[in-house]
């Protein structure tokens, strides 16, 4: 396990719900995972965005200052708030994101993520949980039946950080091919 408040979340709550059932409280143990599901959902999906936001912000601030106005209008313009317009919920894949950066980091995210079937399912498994995270929140959370199990959930999550965790260097490679001599 990668060690985050996810991680942490979904230990607990396993630990809960097994303590649950062995105490033979069947009933609240269905009702303490079915809401579960919707929490580590929303957790997994809160925390990529605090990482991807992060990452875009620390990445401007390494190309510039950290004070430059350039990483001001970016964090006040692109970044605060604006999450959930980077990417198309509903591809599974993450070219809108990056053609954000312009086409040819996008041409040469497409060439990254074609060329290497880890990368590709992590993607996939990002967009996955931003797209059931979606549906969760503007579906009428309450009553939205979210059909997978908090294990499948969790694996979707280790699978997606490996995204995450390799967006900064594809960043940073990028531009540094991209510069002068």
């Amino acid at each position: 396990m990668s060690g985050t408040i996810v991680d942490s979340l979904y230990e607990d709550f396993s630990n809960m719900l097994a303590f649950l059932e062995e105490k033979g409280e069947v009933s609240w143990a269905n009702i303490a995972n079915e809401n579960f599901r919707k929490v580590l959902l929303i957790a997994a999906a809160s925390h990529f965005e605090r990482s991807m936001t992060d990452i875009v912000l620390n990445f401007v601030k390494q190309v510039t200052t950290e004070n430059h106005p350039l990483t001001w209008l970016v964090h006040n313009k692109a970044v605060s708030r604006q999450y959930h317009t980077w990417f198309d919920w509903n591809a599974r894949n993450a070219n809108q994101f990056f053609g954000l950066f312009g086409a040819d980091f996008r041409d040469y995210m497409r060439k990254e993520v074609a060329n290497d079937s880890d990368l590709n399912s992590a993607v996939q498994a990002f967009m996955e949980i931003g797209r059931e995270r979606n549906r969760l929140v503007h579906e009428d959370f309450g009553n939205f039946s979210l059909e997978k199990t908090s294990e499948e959930i969790h694996h979707l999550y280790i699978e997606a950080i490996r995204f995450v965790e390799r967006f900064p260097e594809a960043l940073k490679t990028f531009a540094e091919e991209q510069s002068p001599g």
